[in-house]
């Protein structure tokens, strides 16, 4: 992807009046096309398009807003192109007036032979003029879906996270808004990754940034009350002087098309911030694929004794993970070891972490790092620690009650990494729960004792933190399994890197564990270790099938024995003999076909429109195909096989033969409720 010296350059260079030459402004990949008229208005087409005409006029797509105004139409002055062997990069400029002086707007836009569905913009604005002017932002790559009608639907994946922890894929309704902002939304909820996405039954339009760091942009997604259609854009709002002579150049922004649901676009979304910007995810280890017994069932007022004497059952379940959660540490920021529970120190926490590993199972421990409860002697002793706000003020982490810690600052660093230090050096520990909202991203920090560049340094520097973490522990463990769990938020992309297990993360509804599934297999990997979470947090508290059947690792937090302790989070979760025989059918499933470690087929159906809603996963030659409804009946197809050949197929949950299905008329007749998972294996 990255030019290489030596390549031929074809520089075109065309500097003209626009309505003179009569040439048109445009540049092009495979499926999309960027258009310019005479103010820079844009006007994008694609084959993909039904009809051809969607976007049949031109609009003011990429602009600066102001103070007192906004500034879309510019006065073309000239362009040229420059083609290389993997890319073409069009450059189009023209003037605007403001206030008796001069701004001049240079596009540039660039397509890529290697993402065919994608072209990428940036813009720059310069002040020509003799007085400076107030800028209150920009706008790149705002466009407008139409509709057909009122009753069309628009399906839309969004990042942006909230206190309500909504859907991340989700129809988009008449009169909807959402701003997707990637900074903080409440005290301790924030950002994401920074793609939207909106698409009907005949194609997608999504809009997005590609910068290195995370950015405090907003990618809203509003459907016009009026029938006016639905609109996407990047939006990044920063009050600044722009002085005679001054630039401003806005970040790296995509417009992108595709068919169906959103998978292709984060999927090619993470190729590209992998081959372009360095962005690259470690293989996972094998024991990121591990089913996990989380000891969250007891709470925060667990036992050892509980925890140690559920162990045999854990053992014998086959979960391979054991989960010391929340209620181990007097305070969060402290970390010291509650007295009650590990009244010699170290030395009872490091015989514990023995005690796990005595039974062939793997130690994890709970943490919430960059949290600081009031009163600890963290602040006592290193209050210079403390990220504080605009107003000088230590920001809140609503939920933990708790101060944040600023990731940019090096002493906070150097105490992180001397707690996982100790965590999986001195303790024992295998793996790292790292857990909390908070953590998906930091609002800018303002204490002046961290000599910061700017304020959002803060925000760009959470991946380095996880960095820091992610490396200290497997230098200490190789296979470490490093799992982050946002609480809910849509997962900051720019973290995962430095994340060997991805988790659903408290999800309200079966629906999110299948979702989150299918966006973290787009941008981690088709086979990327994705965690369902616990079992009791799905549908009927024991839906396995919608983390087996889209390639996710099984969980539980069971507690043991039954009707003993009650969970205040999800009532009786205990372990009776109905659901010990529910679950070992489950983990037997899991263990004999390791669906995760397959590759999950994420372009073949669109989860928006496709009923009933169905993933895919292969395995060599053989295919699962996983389908959910509340009920149906009706006739079920089979894409992805090969139409020359002849499968059987089987569904594997309740053991039975399902027929023969031929590729080249893939279908069966059927009825099921809930799910249906199916094994479809060539006839040799």
């Amino acid at each position: 992807m990255k030019n290489k010296s030596g390549l031929v350059f074809i520089l075109l260079s065309v500097i003209f009046l626009f309505g003179c030459a009569g040439k048109e402004i445009k540049v092009a990949s495979k499926n999309i096309a960027l258009e310019f008229d005479k103010n820079l208005f844009t006007k994008i087409s694609s084959p993909y398009f039904v009809p051809d005409t969607v976007f049949s006029g031109f609009v003011a797509s990429d602009y600066l807003t102001l103070k007192d105004s906004i500034i879309k139409k510019f006065k073309f002055k000239r362009s040229e192109i420059k083609s290389l062997d993997d890319k073409t990069v069009l450059i189009v400029a023209g003037d605007a007036e403001y206030q008796g002086g001069i701004i001049t707007k240079e596009i540039s836009a660039v397509s890529y032979k290697e993402f065919p569905d994608f072209l990428f913009t940036k813009v720059k604005y310069i002040n020509n003029g003799k007085n400076s002017i107030k800028v209150a932002g920009w706008i790149n790559n705002d466009y407008i879906i139409p509709q057909k009608d009122a009753a069309e639907i628009f399906w839309s994946y969004q990042s942006g996270t909230y206190e309500e922890r909504p859907d991340w894929v989700r129809q988009v309704p008449n009169g909807f808004f959402q701003k997707n902002y990637m900074g903080m939304n409440a005290s301790d909820y924030g950002g994401g990754t920074p793609v939207s996405d909106v698409w009907t039954k005949d194609f997608g339009l999504a809009v997005g940034h590609v910068e290195k760091v995370p950015k405090l942009v907003s990618l809203p997604v509003e459907r016009k009350k009026n029938g006016g259609g639905v609109e996407l854009k990047v939006e990044y709002a920063k009050e600044r002087k722009l002085n005679p002579g001054d630039t401003l150049e806005t970040f790296t922004t995509f417009i992108a098309v595709h068919k169906k649901d959103y998978f292709r676009t984060l999927s090619e979304y993470a190729k590209f911030m992998r081959d372009e910007n360095g962005v690259v995810f470690d293989k996972a280890p094998n024991d990121s694929y591990e089913p996990v017994w989380c000891a969250w069932g007891y709470e925060r007022n667990f036992t050892v004794d509980e925890i140690l004497n559920t162990l045999p059952k854990v053992k014998e379940l086959g979960f391979k993970w054991v989960v010391l959660d929340d209620g181990w540490q007097t305070a969060e920021g402290d970390w010291y070891l509650n007295p009650k529970k590990f009244p010699n120190g170290d030395a009872d926490m490091k015989a514990f972490v023995d005690k796990i590993h005595s039974y062939g199972l793997k130690a994890k421990l709970w943490w919430a790092p960059l949290a600081v409860d009031p009163g600890t002697d963290l602040i006592k002793n290193y209050p210079d620690m403390i990220l504080l706000n605009k107003e000088g003020k230590p920001q809140d982490i609503s939920w933990w009650d708790s101060y944040y810690l600023c990731p940019a600052y090096q002493p906070t660093l150097d105490y992180t990494k001397n707690l996982v230090e100790k965590m999986m050096g001195d303790w024992g520990y295998d793996g790292l729960k790292i857990d909390g909202q908070h953590l998906n991203a930091a609002p800018p920090c303002y204490n002046p004792a961290h000599h910061h560049k700017y304020p959002e340094e803060s925000t760009e520097a959470m991946p380095g933190f996880f960095k820091l973490i992610y490396e200290t522990a497997l230098s200490i463990k190789k296979n470490a399994v490093v799992e982050v769990c946002p609480c809910g938020t849509a997962y900051n992309f720019f973290l995962l890197p430095y994340v060997n297990q991805t988790v659903s993360s408290d999800p309200t509804s079966s629906w999110q564990i299948r979702l989150k599934g299918k966006t973290m297999k787009a941008l981690m990997g088709s086979d990327a270790p994705y965690y369902g979470d616990h079992v009791e947090l799905s549908d009927d508290k024991s839906d396995f099938a919608s983390t087996v059947g889209v390639g996710g690792v099984i969980g539980s937090k069971f507690t043991y024995p039954p009707g003993v302790y009650l969970n205040a989070e999800s009532g009786d979760v205990s372990l009776t003999p109905e659901k010990e025989k529910k679950w070992k059918k489950w983990i037997d499933i899991y263990e004999r076909y390791k669906l995760p470690k397959g590759k999950y087929l994420g372009n073949l159906y669109d989860v928006g429109f496709d009923k009933p809603e169905t993933h895919v996963i292969k395995k060599n030659d053989t295919l699962f195909y996983a389908f959910y409804s509340d009920k149906f009946n009706g006739r079920l197809e089979f894409r992805g096989l090969d139409s020359s050949k002849k499968y059987k197929a089987f569904d594997y949950v309740n053991y039975k033969e399902l027929g023969e299905i031929d590729g080249s008329k893939p279908f069966i007749d059927t009825s099921f409720g809930k799910y249906l998972l199916v094994k479809v294996s060539p006839i040799k």
